[in-house]
């Protein structure tokens, strides 16, 4: 299944043993949705590119074997899903939510409880506070109904205050929670009984992480890039200035989303994230009637399926064309942020050859890649 030179994924389901190679390659070492790209680019099918991981480790100069995912492991967890209800969804697939899959950095897997009700096409996000004020829950709680009675289905994360008060307001009318840990780990614990009822409503619970994984600090960033891209804007009610809410509504920006926030008392300090938003530029909230109108100036043609495109790996190119490559490259790095393009510049090699060593240091674990065609040694080099 080609996924990643067309301009729309193709809309056909996996097979239980695809799925299970998928799930082997997104869980090796090293492996995460950009690379799983990068790796299918340049191999075309997932088994090839599990079968090249430990040669692409080694001439990438890794310090031991990488780890590729059992095989058992993955039997394991797609039947721990399914028996909790859940199940797999693959990049490409039907129920894949349609938005995410036009977002940079799209998971190519998806384990999800419950089966969506409502037009995943019409997301909204709403993110804010978790010690969020009495009357921010109240407006939320209010936004997010109407918004629902509009038709739209409503994104968060199902963490405290904000969060709880959007998905609460719109469980009759649809809304996604995403998490930051596995699908089966609610957090916090007191919104169990919300989380059912999401299910129960015709929502859906959705991670990219594996079944029974418990996050820490920096998978809620990956988590709300989700929230995000799955959405055609995001809603920022109270946020303080160094939140998640703010991270967000960045990833939103980047994915060419909307981003509105609730303008708020200036000595609040979960008011201070949504006013330098809305200082930067993003879209005023008063009402519900704001938010409408914003979003009817979506225009998805904006948004591009994995909008970092490198160009294709599985061309007609041999490392011994230039033997020194792999040397020239590293040279070129440094533990500072890069553009590809200046690596090209500065070794001289064809843009093919700089990407293909790129991809073997990387599986090797000895880069780091960043938004904007960034790449650095990692501070371990």
């Amino acid at each position: 299944m080609q996924l990643f030179d067309e301009p729309t994924p193709p809309k056909t389901k996996l097979t239980d043993n695809q799925k299970l190679a998928w799930l082997r390659l997104i869980r090796s070492e090293n492996v995460g949705p950009a690379t799983f790209k990068r790796l299918i680019n340049r191999y075309g099918t997932v088994d090839a590119a599990l079968h090249a991981l430990p040669e692409l480790a080694a001439r990438g100069g890794a310090a031991k074997p990488i780890k590729i995912y059992p095989a058992d492991d993955a039997v394991s967890e797609l039947e721990k899903l399914r028996n909790i209800g859940g199940k797999l969804v693959a990049l490409g697939e039907p129920d894949y939510p349609p938005l995410l899959a036009h977002s940079a950095g799209a998971p190519p897997l998806l384990s999800v409880l419950g089966e969506a009700e409502r037009d995943l096409q019409k997301c909204l996000a709403i993110v804010g506070a978790r010690n969020a004020s009495a009357a921010g829950m109240a407006l939320t709680r209010q936004l997010a109904t109407e918004l629902g009675q509009n038709g739209y289905t409503i994104v968060s994360g199902l963490a405290r205050g904000i969060d709880s008060s959007a998905h609460t307001a719109s469980v009759k009318t649809g809304t996604v929670a995403v998490f930051a840990g596995g699908v089966d780990h609610i957090y916090p614990e007191q919104n169990r009984d919300l989380a059912q009822s999401i299910v129960d409503n015709g929502g859906i619970l959705l991670s990219e992480m594996p079944f029974g994984y418990k996050p820490i600090a920096r998978d809620f960033p990956r988590r709300n890039r989700i929230v995000a891209g799955m959405s055609l804007g995001v809603l920022v009610v109270e946020a303080a200035i160094r939140s998640g809410s703010l991270i967000t509504a960045r990833l939103a920006n980047e994915q060419n989303r909307d981003v509105m926030a609730i303008p708020g008392f200036p000595l609040d300090p979960r008011a201070a994230g949504g006013n330098k938003l809305i200082r930067d530029g993003a879209t005023l909230v008063r009402n519900v009637e704001d938010i409408l109108e914003q979003l009817n100036t979506f225009d998805l043609s904006q948004t591009t399926l994995f909008s970092e495109d490198e160009g294709e790996l599985n061309v007609d190119w041999d490392m011994e064309d230039a033997p020194n490559a792999a040397n020239d490259v590293l040279i070129a790095l440094s533990h500072t942020p890069i553009a590809i393009d200046e690596v090209i510049r500065a070794t001289n090699l064809p843009a093919q050859a700089v990407q293909m060593v790129l991809l073997d240091l990387e599986i090797a674990g000895r880069i780091e890649r960043s938004s904007g065609q960034l790449v650095n040694l990692k501070l371990s080099e």
